[in-house]
């Protein structure tokens, strides 16, 4: 059985972007076929701009996300918006298991209505807990001109009527199920003292301006599917030990290329690129999937599915990464390369060393943005039974401060191309140590991780009844 409650055995700083265009490419295996899709945010496509209530909700509300904080608490919400709208679609029709209780809806039930219902019970629900601002303002405000808009289409009625109501009961019970799962209290005080290989709050980008460490309560939230938060733990990593080869090797591999100076230097060169797109909109799984799935023929059951398997993935990714990352501690390239005395004789410290981009808000081991990529790859991976799924992606990545003489990087249009899920992975490993703010291993930890957590929900979550 799927769950239909939160498992028994559990317990930013962001990067502006925006998408220019995007291609994609999906290769089967046998027959060779391939489809190519492309869309542009904002001025859409001849029928691309609507492929379903489905897509279009998951755009909604990724575009008032940031509302609700950083990537943790961003992937909470999403996670919580897609599975109202699967449980409110099978609801109408049962064709795979329900995540919570919900009733039975009528077979005649408009399923659009009942998606536009579930997405904005959810987003007004959890917008309602966020202090008020100009920002919250015209989140809702978003929210309600997209559910006018879609109830505009939909003849009035009682098919229309028992769908709002499907949709209102989905959004009720996933929100009362995840009312007190832990995420009220993200961050816990940190007190460890300084010490080698220990982490330390990080400049931002300079000292006195501090990163505070955050996220600590996170490895207390409730998991989504998993059976608690240190299900996948990784293992410690070899650079624990700071006088072994693969400390010193991967110690002097960031500091060299994830040098402010010498990636300011080379605004141009591929690993600049790189560095910069990851976190300014490469990380964006709702929207690469939406390119993926635009003129693939599936149904709004089946987009549900999909989206909802991917968001509860990269929540509980996030989840495991923050329980891994606060049980090792490990310290921050910045702060290691600063460190006035490490043991190592062949690390030698740089007390001005600054990383290209702001290192973010909590320990170094596991990396989360691979966890994230490496759990939305492994559904994806999984979903559609390969691996070669071939896309391009172009963002406006936001301006980089730099250290004298040195001046900021404006905002630049960068394209990437992956030929494969495995690919972009792999890629989101090398952007991070390329930005100079996480060791090598622990980005491949955090792709492991992230592989582990998506292979687990897609294999135990939301399944085809039979």
């Amino acid at each position: 059985m799927g769950p239909v409650g939160l498992p028994s055995r559990g317990t930013p700083f962001r990067a502006t972007s925006e998408e220019i265009t995007m291609t994609t490419k999906i290769k089967l295996p046998r027959r060779r076929i391939a489809w190519v899709i492309a869309a542009v945010l904002g001025l859409g496509l001849p029928g691309l701009a609507r492929a379903d209530a489905v897509t279009d909700w998951n755009a909604t509300a990724g575009s008032v996300a940031p509302r609700f904080g950083g990537p943790q608490q961003q992937s909470r919400a999403m996670a919580i918006v897609q599975i109202a709208i699967h449980d409110a679609l099978n609801a109408i029709n049962p064709r795979y298991e329900s995540y919570a209780v919900v009733p039975a809806a009528s077979a005649s039930a408009s399923p659009d209505a009942a998606v536009a219902a579930a997405a904005r019970g959810v987003l007004l629900g959890l917008l309602d807990t966020v202090p008020d601002s100009q920002l919250k303002t015209d989140a809702i405000a978003t929210v309600n001109n997209a559910y006018n808009a879609a109830l505009a289409t939909i003849p009035d009625g009682t098919a229309k009527s028992q769908g709002i109501a499907a949709g209102m009961n989905a959004a009720d019970a996933i929100l009362t199920l995840r009312a007190s799962d832990g995420s009220a209290t993200p961050h816990l005080p940190y007190t460890d003292s300084p010490g080698p290989g220990v982490y330390q709050p990080t400049p931002n980008p300079e000292f006195p301006a501090v990163i505070t460490p955050s996220f600590a309560g996170w490895a207390h939230v409730t998991p989504f599917a998993l059976h608690s938060a240190s299900q996948f733990r990784v293992e410690p990593g070899e650079i624990f030990d700071l006088a072994s080869e693969s400390y010193t090797r991967e110690y002097n591999e960031v500091k060299q290329v994830g040098d402010a100076l010498v990636r300011g230097g080379a605004p141009d060169s591929e690993e600049s690129d790189i560095a910069r797109f990851w976190p300014g909109g490469g990380s964006n799984w709702n929207l690469t999937t939406r390119l993926i799935v635009a003129g693939r023929g599936l149904d709004l059951w089946q987009h549900a599915r999909l989206f909802a398997l991917l968001n509860i993935a990269e929540a509980d990714g996030h989840i495991a990464n923050q329980d891994s990352k606060y049980t090792y501690k490990f310290w921050r390239p910045v702060t290691a390369i600063r460190w006035a005395d490490d043991g190592n004789p062949h690390t030698t410290s740089d007390p001005g060393w600054r990383p290209f981009l702001v290192t973010p808000p909590y320990p170094d081991y596991p990396c989360a943005l691979p966890t994230a990529t490496g759990t939305s790859a492994e559904v994806l991976r999984r979903f559609f039974g390969t691996d070669d799924i071939a896309f391009d992606r172009t963002f406006n990545a936001g301006a980089v401060p730099l250290p004298p003489p040195l001046a900021s990087l404006p905002v630049k249009t960068i394209s990437r191309h992956f030929d494969s899920l495995s690919e972009a992975a792999s890629e989101s490993a090398n952007a991070r140590v390329f930005a100079g703010i996480h060791f090598r291993s622990g980005c491949k930890a955090g792709v492991r991780l992230g592989k582990q957590v998506g292979r687990f929900v897609i294999q135990h979550s939301l399944k085809p009844l039979k």
